[in-house]
């Protein structure tokens, strides 16, 4: 497979999709960064900021576009980085999203494994398929 395929499709994109994976890519760079060098408590806060107005993008936008920038960083990005992203880009946007954090014991081998879901009102956008199993831990506004 050739670089350009990427860049190419990249290219192709409308000047509004192009600013979304942008927006993403610096948020979701932002977010793993907070996630890498920061405590716990201080690096849930990147996700938790005061919702703004709303410029008329909505929830599935964004979703879109944490997830297609979360598969091309040169790094994994796991749930609470791509949460952490989508959830400042929402907020950030009028939409009063909250990141859940939950955990639970593994059971094949007992290990404690953790899960970052986030969610719209009653809606899951991100991360429920796999929320179902953890037991919630904390949630952030």
């Amino acid at each position: 497979m050739s670089l350009a395929g990427p860049f190419t499709r990249f290219r192709n994109l409308d000047g509004e999709r192009r600013a979304l994976l942008a927006r993403a890519a610096m948020t979701v760079t932002l977010s793993s960064a907070a996630v890498a060098f920061l405590p716990f408590r201080r690096a849930v806060r990147f996700g938790s900021v005061k919702a703004a107005g709303d410029d008329g993008r909505d929830i599935e936008d964004w979703l879109w576009a944490v997830e297609a920038v979360a598969r091309r960083v040169p790094w994994r990005a796991m749930c609470i980085e791509k949460g952490l992203a989508l959830q400042r880009l929402l907020r950030r946007d009028g939409i009063d999203a909250r990141l859940h954090y939950g955990a639970r014991h593994d059971p094949n081998d007992g290990k404690l494994q953790a899960h970052v879901w986030v969610t719209v009102g009653d809606r899951t956008v991100m991360g429920g398929a796999e929320a179902a199993g953890f037991a919630e831990v904390a949630s952030y506004p």
